[in-house]
């Protein structure tokens, strides 16, 4: 497995950020981004290594080198790394960091109820699996 390139940590129960996972393995044409869920033991190895240890399930990041982008700069860099036409997207970076990330937390707080909890991580999409650190199983809720 190629474990190079950008890692975006997402909640790996979130039925939306599973979505935004979804979305992103479709998109991502040239398969630079790598993902591991925030349960997992590579996603925990990963927080540890960056030193972001107050990340929360609610806060996606996405780590660049030795860069780390969290809330919603860390989509728009990951709309970014999409390219055209998603790219576009990046122009929300006008709006201040924290109207930006007070909207984040909003939808962040309210994710369970809006999207959904699941009980696992699902494979996303077949011959998806290069692109996740964690490995093709499943993730179990940890309690």
């Amino acid at each position: 497995m190629n474990a190079s390139g950008p890692v975006v940590l997402y909640d790996g129960i979130c039925g939306l950020c599973t979505g935004w996972v979804q979305f992103l393995l479709k998109w991502d044409k040239g398969k630079v981004l790598r993902f591991a869920s925030l349960q997992s033991e590579i996603g925990q190895d990963l927080i540890d290594q960056q030193d972001i240890r107050h990340l929360d399930l609610s806060t996606m990041a996405l780590i660049e080198g030795q860069r780390v982008y969290i809330r919603s700069l860390a989509a728009l860099r990951v709309f970014k790394l999409l390219g055209a036409p998603w790219s576009l997207m990046y122009a929300l970076i006008l709006i201040p960091a924290p109207i930006r990330d007070w909207a984040y937390t909003l939808l962040a707080r309210h994710r369970y109820q809006w999207f959904g909890r699941l009980d696992s991580c699902p494979i996303l999409g077949s011959g998806a699996e290069d692109s996740f650190l964690d490995g093709p199983k499943p993730i179990r809720e940890q309690h």
